[in-house]
């Protein structure tokens, strides 16, 4: 192996250490920008690009597994014989109490407000408005917070506040799993 190759597994193995041990820490050497580094949840494996350093995130923000974070498009690669100095590369702005499905995809340049839920699988090509529900490809608005929430309590099984080994036996036993 070369020392180039050694070096990278080192690296991606460092990164995967503090993800797994220090979330802040992690948070601070990607270079993101946020005021509340512990307050930045990571469920899972998170891609954050190739420029994190331009993406701000919010307070109670929660990203679950393999949400990816796109700032650059790098469709241009194509067009650089002709453009040489072609770039797009843009920030993405991630607001307060805002959580990413599992494999969403924010593209270059969104915008995302307060009190939002990006939905499992979405892909975010444009700005979100504050207090929303969006997903799909690409990502449309389903329904206000409040309307989500309102269905939420309907439905909520009322285990949420239940942790560990605890919370497995009264969803078996909800289930009838015993």
């Amino acid at each position: 192996m070369t020392r180039s190759v050694l070096r990278r597994l080192a690296r991606k193995v460092h990164r995967y250490v503090l993800l797994k041990t220090n979330q802040v820490k992690y948070i601070r050497k990607l270079g993101i920008e946020t005021d509340y580094p512990e307050a930045i949840h990571l469920y899972g494996k998170v891609a954050f690009g190739t420029e994190p350093w331009i993406i701000k995130l919010g307070r109670d923000v929660h990203i679950t597994d393999g949400v990816k974070f796109i700032t650059h498009d790098g469709g241009t690669l194509l067009l650089r014989q002709d453009v040489p100095d072609l770039e797009l590369t843009f920030p993405i702005v991630v607001g307060n109490r805002v959580y990413f499905g599992n494999n969403a995809i924010i593209l270059p340049g969104v915008t995302i407000g307060d009190d939002v839920i990006v939905a499992a699988g979405a892909v975010v090509a444009k700005d979100v408005p504050s207090g929303c529900v969006v997903g799909g490809v690409p990502a449309r608005f389903i329904e206000s917070i409040d309307d989500y929430r309102e269905k939420a309590i309907k439905r909520s099984l009322h285990l949420g506040h239940l942790r560990g080994d605890e919370k497995d036996r009264a969803l078996r036993a909800y289930y009838g799993r015993s």
